[in-house]
């Protein structure tokens, strides 16, 4: 089992900047996949940010030239670096994680989701 635990939300006004984190911990081989997604009340979860091990990216159309992902691998940690946020930019934003683990049986993969923190963003 693995968990997620996730920190940084908060309240900002518009413009300023949040960074959010998330370590994970338990039982696993390799984290392939970190990512961020975010949901508000009534809505699909959706695709913020996500890294790959090989550090490779991908973002949401909404968020591309404001919001870095990155990670630490040896923490298993990630970061979302959120900037110049928008009112709309308001949710709950939720740590993910893909990882596998070797067993007698072959290789298991697990799909994780932490917490999530509140980001509010007033105008």
């Amino acid at each position: 089992h693995v968990q997620l635990v996730e920190s940084g939300g908060g309240l900002v006004q518009a413009g300023g900047s949040l960074r959010l984190s998330c370590v994970a911990s338990g039982i696993f081989d390799s984290i392939n996949a970190m990512g961020w997604y975010r949901q508000a009340l009534g809505k699909q979860r959706e695709l913020v940010a996500v890294i790959y091990t090989g550090g490779s990216t991908k973002y949401a159309v909404s968020v591309k030239g404001r919001f870095t992902i990155s990670r630490d691998n040896a923490k298993n940690t990630v970061y979302l670096q959120m900037n110049s946020l928008k009112p709309e930019d308001t949710d709950v934003y939720y740590c993910n994680a893909e990882t596998h683990i070797e067993t007698n049986l072959g290789r298991e993969y697990g799909d994780y989701w932490g917490q999530g923190t509140q980001v509010t963003v007033s105008s």
